[in-house]
């Protein structure tokens, strides 16, 4: 009797164990279908917009010098080549700024910084920097470039501020592709004489850029789609010249926000032409840093 109940116990322990796994899977099952079904309503809403801007502004869009030309007062008219300078020059300006102060300083407090109270309070200072709202940094580049600096309603003050903007982005981003790269790889390095520095240079980097550049393609396609944080420094919406680096300048959202507050009807088609140019400027620069990112992976 007590070999019987022995046996009787196992199997209902390995019922309750088959049970359970079962319970499990169709757990699993219910999310995977829900998680599914939140990615399809993103898809079909974005694909929602992109039909609708597509119908209104595509046609605006291949009018011939709608790239070409400077804006106009009248909607059939004019184009936007000072707002695509513009937004071109504001891109250029932050990855030359933001990306090597960004990665250095994730280098830093990844590789040589000492783990003490002062570098955590750092941290976590970033980790909040990159919540703030735009139009914070917006007044603090108005603050500091416009008025401190001198530099005025400007360019360099607008990309300026969109580096600062795009700075604790780039630094958690890139601190976490330094912190996925393999002690191993680091140990090996050193244990053949090779010095910090040459190890970072030469291994822990080429290994951690793939994950800086994702940091880089959303901060960049961050600060070129913002507008609430040019318009505080400065940003116009009208210009007859190509602007310079120490001049008013124009923006593709600064474009497109003009443009959607005319009355008239026409200025809606040159807002979703302008949206169309703008969402193809993001997906070319994305493109390009997919394109190196994937060249560094496989290499």
């Amino acid at each position: 009797m007590t070999t019987t109940y022995k046996r009787d116990n196992s199997n209902s322990s390995e019922a309750e164990f088959t049970d359970n796994i079962e319970k499990r899977e169709i757990i699993g099952k219910v999310f995977e279908y829900l998680f599914l079904l939140g990615l399809l309503i993103g898809l079909f809403v974005l694909a929602l917009l992109v039909f609708d801007i597509s119908r209104d502004g595509l046609a605006r869009f291949l009018t011939p010098g709608f790239l070409t030309e400077t804006p106009s007062r009248f909607p059939e008219e004019g184009g936007i080549r000072p707002a695509i300078i513009g937004s071109l020059l504001l891109g250029v300006i932050v990855i030359l700024t933001a990306v090597p102060i960004g990665v250095g300083a994730a280098l830093y407090l990844e590789e040589y910084a000492p783990k003490t109270w002062w570098t955590l309070l750092i941290e976590i200072n970033i980790g909040n920097l990159a919540g703030i709202p735009s139009i914070v940094y917006g007044l603090l580049g108005l603050g500091v470039f416009n008025y401190l600096l001198r530099f005025g309603p400007s360019l360099i003050s607008g990309a300026l501020t969109l580096s600062l903007e795009s700075l604790p982005v780039i630094i958690v981003t890139a601190r976490e592709a330094i912190r996925s790269v393999p002690d191993s790889l680091r140990n090996a390095s050193y244990g053949l004489g090779v010095t910090k520095w040459q190890t970072i240079r030469s291994h822990v980097l080429p290994y951690a850029v793939p994950g800086i550049l994702t940091g880089v393609i959303i901060s960049v396609s961050r600060a070129i789609g913002d507008a609430a944080c040019l318009l505080v420094v400065g940003a116009v919406s009208f210009l007859t010249f190509d602007p310079g680096l120490f001049q008013r300048f124009m923006a593709l959202p600064i474009q497109i926000f003009s443009y959607i507050t005319r009355p008239e009807p026409g200025f809606g088609n040159a807002a979703a032409a302008t949206i169309i140019t703008l969402i193809l400027l993001i997906l070319a620069l994305n493109a390009i840093a997919i394109y190196i990112r994937q060249r560094f992976t496989l290499d």
